[in-house]
């Protein structure tokens, strides 16, 4: 077998290395499911025990949570620019409060019913979920 000529390496290395930046490129963050679902987790869990008498949050698990989203982030190549707009972006909180409340309005519960809300989050518990996980 003939080595390729340096000439024609060249060139298809020239023709294909523009298209790997887009494939390269990052998603925002918000578009990272691993880490949007687990934060949508922790906004429920805080909203829960903020509105539930007798639940409350197990803050060391929440932030632990959110270190291992950081570092998670940070290994995936974000900086920490990034992953700081992310989560005090205006509009990046908006969205994830519909997002949480379409998720709860899916589990057959309206997020605007504070007791509705506490049933969840002691359901959530007794279950065991990643919801559950952060409250007591």
């Amino acid at each position: 077998m003939r080595p390729i000529p340096v000439v024609v390496f060249t060139l298809v290395l020239a023709l294909t290395f523009p298209l790997a930046g887009p494939a390269l490129a990052k998603v925002p963050l918000s578009k990272v499911s691993a880490i949007d679902d687990s934060l949508m987790e922790v906004a429920i869990a805080d909203e829960i025990r903020k509105q539930c008498n007798g639940i409350s949050a197990r803050m060391f698990r929440a932030l632990g949570r959110l270190e291992d989203l950081k570092a998670l982030a940070l290994s995936m190549g974000y900086s920490k620019k990034e992953i700081e707009d992310y989560v005090t972006s205006k509009s990046e909180k908006r969205r994830m409060r519909s997002k949480a409340e379409a998720f709860l309005s899916g589990q057959g519960v309206n997020p605007k019913d504070k007791s509705q809300l506490c049933r969840f989050g002691s359901a959530e518990m007794k279950r065991g979920t990643g919801i559950g996980t952060l409250l007591r």
